[in-house]
């Protein structure tokens, strides 16, 4: 025992303890491994981030960044984003456009356009580019970034969607969906949902959007 024990029996405690915890811990590993070993199917998921926190498209960017580092080919479909020029685009484009597909098919939030035609049409176009995306079984993950605004507004419609992920989508292929106020519908056939909880935010304190957080 390299411990020197004191009067107290303090080493002694403290050597109780760490015996403890190893106990503790082994059990836990065991009864980890008996459920990780029930874990065997394989299947491409429907994920879902939403919520009011931030985060929700940087999550979606995080797991098609780790799919690049796989090697795995994957497309990114953005719905409303357009007039932003982001980190994630820029990098991917320059560095990674041969393993990752980029669209960028929307014209900015509903507010700035100010124009629900042009919108629907914008949106729509980009449902037709992430079915054909998604279709293409070579694309093991695809993103669409901000669909749920789209939704929520009804430039397309929620019944299509499901529809097409419950039907059409290939069976190993996951589909990310971003975006605050996500369908009921969709969160019902969804394999992964995410809520992002709003607890504090730099924009409520007078703070813009800035470069390498927002964008």
């Amino acid at each position: 025992m390299s411990e020197e024990i004191n009067e107290s029996g303090e080493g002694v405690e403290k050597v109780e303890d760490g015996a403890r915890h190893a106990m503790k811990m082994a059990k836990k590993k065991v009864a980890r491994e008996k459920i990780m070993a029930t874990k065997t199917d394989e299947k491409g998921l429907i994920i879902v981030h939403t919520g009011k926190g931030k985060g929700k498209s940087t999550a979606g960017f995080g797991m098609i960044f780790r799919h690049i580092a796989h090697g795995k080919p994957s497309a990114v479909v953005q719905f409303i984003k357009g007039a932003w020029q982001t980190g994630e685009r820029d990098l991917i484009e320059a560095h990674f456009s041969d393993l990752c597909q980029f669209y960028t098919l929307g014209e900015g939030f509903t507010w700035e356009t100010q124009d629900r035609a042009r919108d629907v049409a914008m949106a729509e176009k980009a449902w037709e580019k992430a079915k054909e995306l998604i279709r293409d079984e070579r694309n093991s993950m695809v993103l669409l970034d901000e669909i749920n605004i789209a939704l929520r507004y009804d430039y397309i419609t929620v019944a299509e969607v499901v529809r097409f992920l419950a039907e059409e989508k290939p069976p190993m292929t996951h589909v990310v969906l971003t975006g605050r106020n996500a369908k009921e519908e969709l969160i019902e056939i969804a394999d992964l949902v995410t809520e992002m909880e709003l607890v504090k935010h730099p924009f409520r304190s007078g703070i813009k959007a800035q470069i390498g957080v927002e964008y």
